[in-house]
């Protein structure tokens, strides 16, 4: 089994830098949204990322003009129709995926693979509401894609060797190291990383060091490339929230419960870069 054709349903923060890296990498790509208007927002930002690599001299021009040859939008999901791998990359509501994996197993070829770029939710779940188990897979990318190395590729209880087989040959190249990860929560590497931000969190909350000295201390004394409240506003403190309550619900280890003041601070809008104000002021 090898890819020939790749599908990207969303051309948001992830969906586009799927896309990208993809037919970057010679793979012709169709990338979908549910509206014209978020589509060509999509579009753009893909040309921008592209345009910004041509002038810091990492792309040249003709290879830039190249991969967007390979890149066809969409909002059609029908057009996915002859694809041979496609990536789901909507927004982490699980009854969303499993509506999008319905309408995917309807309209993909038989032997097509379909995969989900979950952080966090169960594959299996999604996994279960097609026909073909054994072709569907997680592939959790990092944002942003086109700079980030990793691939976690997330295989179910009943994901075929030859579908994971697959995947990791696709990953690798994308220029991605791939780590293969259960079918658990938080899989490989959030499971890591939540407990590590929900310290640092509570150091904050407990009065034990100020934002300035919890950042500077993981990052010059572990060699961080930013410190964990730092890098909250560059997540946003919503997407940290949602993780760490959906490994929570999935194992009720106590390690995973969310920390008062994330908690309150979402509520109050106090999301990081997105918002201007999280753990610092960004406006």
């Amino acid at each position: 089994m090898a890819f020939k054709k790749v599908g990207v349903v969303g051309c948001g923060l992830m969906g586009r830098g799927i896309a990208e890296v993809s037919a970057k990498s010679g793979y012709d790509v169709v990338v979908s949204e549910i509206n014209r208007e978020l589509l060509d927002k999509g579009m753009a930002a893909v040309k921008g990322s592209l345009a910004r690599a041509v002038e810091k001299g990492k792309l040249a021009q003709a290879d830039m003009d190249k991969t967007l040859g390979k890149i066809k939008g969409t909002t059609d999901m029908m057009d996915f129709k002859d694809c041979d791998l496609v990536v789901e990359a909507a927004i982490e509501n699980l009854e969303l995926k499993k509506k999008i994996f319905t309408d995917l197993d309807r309209i993909c070829a038989p032997n097509a693979v379909l995969s989900t770029n979950t952080s966090c939710l169960s594959v299996m779940d999604v996994a279960a509401v097609t026909k073909r188990t054994d072709k569907v897979l997680g592939c959790h990318f990092f944002n942003p894609v086109p700079v980030m190395k990793l691939l976690e590729l997330v295989k179910t209880i009943t994901t075929s060797k030859e579908t994971l087989d697959a995947a990791v040959e696709w990953g690798k190249s994308l220029g991605k190291t791939v780590i293969i990860a259960p079918d658990r929560p938080g899989f490989i590497v959030n499971r890591s990383f939540m407990p590590y931000m929900i310290e640092a969190f509570e150091m904050y909350e407990q009065g034990v060091a100020s934002r300035e000295d919890i950042d500077n201390g993981v990052q010059l004394g572990l060699n961080h490339p930013m410190g964990p409240l730092t890098l909250a506003a560059m997540v946003g403190l919503d997407t940290l929230l949602f993780v760490t309550d959906a490994i929570y619900a999935e194992t009720k280890n106590p390690k995973f419960v969310a920390p008062i003041l994330l908690r309150k601070m979402v509520t109050a809008g106090q999301l990081g870069r997105k918002t201007g104000k999280g753990f610092y002021d960004y406006k």
